[in-house]
């Protein structure tokens, strides 16, 4: 099969033709039709974001389960699925206190490069190629953890649901489950790129009054409004991006603020935006070896909570399902946030996109009968 391989030291992706082992024993392979192109990938090929290499990127796929291993009860031969990069384990102390997003085995095997149990599927004439978040979509197969693909409805076109696997689940479960942002709230939100415009979409059904939406790219600031956002400010010209929520919310602040860059420096202005007892809520990945400076005084005095939000907290089971019903009734614009589809053998040129900004999402889709993913 083809996939798109980044080489230890490789700024780009190679093409090549890689060996996939069958599935394991609670496992299941999954023929992918459609992969988001993500910044957490991007990370990974400028090295902010170390994983071990050479490796099948890609973390935000949909497609069709073509065999299944030993026990799976899951899901079965012909299923649509989508992709979750944090397998959860159902076990470990934080599946069993109800956050499964901070699984324990997940983490696990997203530091490996493996699936659970230190499997290793995929190969390139007999050495090991590492698997990237348990799901390395940029290929046109994948085997993956049984808990990692979730069945979801079979007349959803499967380039939309791939944005579910992480973008859209992301920026839903920061709104809903992180912060639960009550009706009638104010919200700024930094940065327009698929996670930031699914925050705003869902203020935007959460009843949200005033939705403040940054960035620098002014298509995306014009997306932003006709998906939900009330306000807009361009940074394109500035690095002051607090003065202007302030101004728009009579000096106090927005009641949330949501970072979507992962940026020091946008995270202090998300916590800087927001107002006193207010939320700052950063759901960008930041480099790991970077950090924040914040007045230590305005930590009790202003009494922000200043929280994280990985994956949205998803419950992928209940989520996924849940957001592509939204969809499907209308209530949620998963269309607009496609700006291009690609081949495989573009996905340089659609990472070279995204880091020039006129992404708010890119889509690799591998046509194949039987799946909807343009319709």
């Amino acid at each position: 099969m083809k996939a798109a391989v980044l080489a230890e030291d490789a700024e780009r992706f190679e093409i090549r033709e890689l060996q996939l082992d069958r599935p394991g024993p609670h496992e299941v392979l999954v023929r992918l039709v459609a992969s988001g192109v993500c910044h957490s990938d991007l990370h990974v090929m400028e090295g902010t974001l170390p994983v071990p290499l050479p490796a099948v990127l890609g973390h935000e796929g949909a497609g069709i389960v073509e065999a299944v291993g030993e026990g799976v009860t899951r899901v079965q031969v012909g299923d649509h699925v989508v992709l979750s990069w944090v397998p959860s384990c159902g076990h470990c102390y934080y599946c069993g206190i109800g956050r499964p997003d901070m699984c324990d085995e997940a983490f696990s095997i997203q530091l490996q490069g493996s699936l659970p149990g230190g499997g290793m599927r995929l190969h390139d004439h007999g050495r090991e190629v590492y698997h990237f978040l348990g799901t390395s979509c940029f290929a046109e197969r994948t085997v993956v953890a049984e808990q990692a693909a979730i069945p979801i409805r079979r007349d959803v076109p499967l380039d939309r649901a791939a944005l579910v696997g992480c973008a859209v689940t992301t920026g839903y479960g920061a709104v809903v489950r992180t912060a639960n942002v009550p009706q009638g709230a104010s919200a700024a939100v930094v940065g327009l790129g698929g996670v930031g415009l699914s925050v705003v979409q869902t203020l935007r059904l959460a009843g949200a009054a005033q939705i403040i939406a940054i960035d620098r790219v002014p298509e995306k600031l014009d997306l932003a409004r006709s998906l939900g956002a009330t306000d807009v400010v361009d940074a394109s010209g500035t690095d002051d991006i607090v003065t202007p929520v302030l101004d728009l919310t009579q000096g106090r602040g927005s009641d949330y603020a949501f970072e979507v860059v992962g940026r020091p420096s946008t995270i202090e202005a998300a916590y800087g935006m927001t107002r006193k007892a207010g939320m700052t809520v950063v759901v960008g990945i930041a480099a790991p070896h970077e950090h924040i400076s914040l007045n230590a005084f305005a930590i009790p005095s202003a009494s922000r909570i200043l929280t994280g939000s990985w994956y949205g907290q998803a419950r992928t089971e209940e989520d996924i399902p849940a957001i592509l019903d939204l969809y499907m009734a209308g209530r949620l614009d998963l269309d607009a946030m496609i700006t291009r589809r690609y081949e495989l053998e573009e996905i340089n040129e659609a990472f070279d996109a995204l880091r020039r900004g006129e992404l708010a999402r890119g889509v690799v889709t591998f046509p194949q009968e039987g799946a909807r993913s343009d319709a």
